[in-house]
């Protein structure tokens, strides 16, 4: 057609244009589908649409700019999604093939997906209400989750009528288990505290004890079991007021079968923390003093960014990473690494601290998150747990550290992965596997077998009250002997629900006490059933080892005698299982270690951890395995009490065993 400025030129036509350019033009072909040059092992698959009601795929992630099957089906890899498209040009979707049938996906013509791509204007991209679509070749699958089945599920079982809905639960070196309940929990009259004797859960009045001594509310608060020559249990930090301030402090008195009589200790008048603190973690350094991190003001109150050292030593010292993340920061991850510095996890951050001044040594890279929310976080509200994963004798690999769960920050959207990193090698990311189902609120239970049982929580929402749905029933057996992303075996299920304030915990006879729940959602109830979960070593019908020791305090790279009484020897080895607080899927004082180990017929030598970076000083369950089997454990000290805790704090309120 002529123009209409100047009828000697042409100016286009019906849907035809003239195109004009300054320099070289890049012309490009007629879009295609693409189905070579993918990354990995993707492949091309169809044109499928959406369902008339929702979508195929929950993970959307949006890519105006630069969508691409490369960018796309790359992004979903990364995470672990085996099945990706793109639809209306500029969306991303990741998730499983079979969604497709169960979500009403219909294949359509492969002319119906023609809106280009934006990231590459070569090919298309799907279009409205129409996904290219791709999947990952079985070939080589990107995960493999192991389906047990009969005892080598394991086994979820009602252990004991509860007296009480727990905060936080302690196995001490008594062998009986502490239960402490936030204030307004159980019954108006509750002391807040209560210990379980496992060795008589068949008779319900002698397998619980009340003790006395609480005076604040220990509702969020951190837990701790000393390092100390009696184990002492120490709570920190509270709910508000007074409570905030709170130390209270526990003898663990008796044994299995025998009559305990100590109660808590406490006086905020004599002995507190420096700041208000709701929360916060604590964490037994390689000093042995005791490291105070975080938490809030109080009630949903104004950030605490900073930490403190009990016995109180100096000023708190202000931490601006706490402070530039608030609220998502809170009961950060610790834990002492072998080079002597702290690994300190929070939202999704993580970083190593030097132990004498706190100064950064190193910024992690950002813990991945999910793969339509890179930022989405893994401390308290948006709740997942962490582990250091096992460190064995000589001790010359880098530790690795685990954090499974989480959720995100306003749509609530519970992590589907576990992801890991060894944080003092300089070179290292985080690696990110892929969980069978979604879940904030985790629990990890260390295993004497160095594997880890991941349980509890929900799959949607994040934690506090009434904040998450869908219970998840499920149990997951993580075990890092195995290749990344074949690591996770889809255990047995429970029927009770175990939300906000749920945990797990180890036991002395290698099983898992599962314990709490009190979501105040208005369809779970207050979870006042303890169960324990049997892991298939204690449903193998194998017959558990058994030993005696005499020393039962031990220096550090010292060779100490057991005998075994009953078990075979030759392929036999140890575990040394950290003392722990549980609350909040923060494990305060999770440690596993396989020290060195030998025997000449049926005495063996352990060979203690050789310093207090490898292992910082404490309690530890000391379990032995024949093959598969653990023995009922017995508590040892590694380290001793380098702060003299034992003679902390000095005043008339506070019963003291000494150094």
């Amino acid at each position: 057609m002529n123009c209409a400025g100047n009828p000697a030129e042409k100016c286009g036509a019906g849907s035809r244009m003239s195109i004009f350019a300054i320099g070289n033009l890049t012309t490009y072909a007629v879009p295609v589908t693409q189905k070579t040059g993918l990354p990995g092992k993707w492949e091309y698959q169809g044109c499928i649409s959406e369902p008339a009601n929702g979508k195929i795929w929950k993970y959307q992630i949006n890519l105006p700019q630069n969508n691409s099957a490369t960018e796309c089906l790359s992004r979903c890899a990364q995470f672990g999604f085996m099945a990706g498209g793109m639809e209306y040009g500029q969306e991303c979707y990741c998730g499983d093939v079979v969604d497709i049938q169960n979500n009403g996906g219909a294949v359509k013509a492969e002319s119906d997906c023609n809106t280009v791509c934006p990231g590459d204007p070569r090919y298309y991209c799907g279009s409205g209400a129409r996904l290219s679509w791709y999947a990952w070749s079985l070939t080589d699958p990107l995960y493999k989750w192991n389906y047990a089945s009969g005892n080598d599920a394991g086994s979820y079982k009602f252990f004991v009528p509860g007296v009480v809905v727990p905060l936080i639960t302690t196995v001490g070196v008594n062998g009986k288990i502490m239960f402490v309940e936030k204030a307004g929990t159980g019954p108006a009259n509750s002391t807040g505290a209560f210990e379980l004797d496992p060795s008589q859960v068949g008779n319900f009045s002698a397998a619980w004890r009340t003790l006395k001594g609480l005076k604040t509310d220990v509702f969020c608060s951190a837990g701790l079991v000393l390092p100390d020559k009696v184990g002492r249990q120490i709570t920190v930090g509270g709910w508000s007021g007074t409570s905030n301030f709170g130390v209270r402090l526990y003898w663990p008195d008796g044994s299995p079968g025998n009559k305990s009589v100590n109660d808590w200790q406490e006086n905020a008048s004599q002995i507190s923390l420096q700041k208000p603190r709701w929360y916060p973690s604590a964490m037994a350094m390689s000093n042995g003093s005791i490291l105070v991190v975080g938490g809030e003001v109080g009630s949903n109150g104004a950030a605490q960014p900073n930490l403190e050292l009990l016995p109180r030593v100096g000023p708190v010292l202000d931490m601006e990473w706490l402070q530039r993340t608030d609220p998502d920061n809170l009961y950060p991850f610790l834990f002492v690494l072998p080079s002597g510095g702290i690994f300190v996890g929070y939202y999704n951050e993580a970083r190593i601290l030097n132990p004498v001044d706190f100064s950064t040594v190193r910024q992690l890279p950002m813990i991945p998150g999910n793969v339509n929310n890179p930022g989405a976080g893994r401390t308290y509200p948006l709740e997942g747990a962490a582990m250091m994963m096992p460190q064995k004798a000589p001790y010359s690999e880098p530790v690795t550290m685990l954090i499974c769960g989480g959720s995100t920050v306003g749509a609530a959207v519970a992590t589907d992965n576990c992801v890991s990193i060894q944080p003092e090698n300089p070179a290292s990311n985080w690696t990110i596997e892929r969980m069978p189902s979604q879940r904030v609120m985790p629990c990890i239970a260390a295993l004497p077998d160095g594997t880890y049982l991941i349980a509890n929580g929900a799959q949607k929402g994040v934690a506090g009250f009434g904040l998450a749905n869908t219970p998840n029933f499920n149990a997951v057996l993580y075990d890092p002997s195995k290749p990344v992303n074949q690591r996770m075996t889809i255990m047995a299920n429970t029927t009770v629900a175990r939300l906000y304030h749920s945990e797990a915990i180890l036991m002395q006879d290698g099983r898992v006490l599962i314990s709490g729940s009190d979501p105040q959602d208005g369809k779970n109830p207050e979870e006042y059933r303890v169960e324990v979960f049997e892991p298939p070593y204690a449903l193998s019908g194998l017959p558990k080892p058994t030993y005696t020791i005499d020393n039962k305090d031990w220096a550090y790279g010292q060779a100490v005698t057991i005998t075994v009484t009953s078990g075979s020897t030759g392929s036999m080895r140890a575990s040394l299982m950290g003392a722990v607080s549980s609350t909040h899927g923060n494990s305060m004082g999770q440690r596993t270690i396989f020290p060195g180990f030998s025997c000449a017929g049926s005495t063996c030598t352990v060979i203690a951890p050789p310093d207090n970076k490898i292992c910082p000083p404490g309690w530890f369950q000391l379990f032995i395995l024949d093959g598969p089997t653990p023995s009922i454990s017995q508590w040892v000290r590694i380290g001793g009490d380098p702060a003299q805790l034992g003679n902390w704090p000095a005043t008339s309120s506070f019963k003291v065993p000494g150094v």
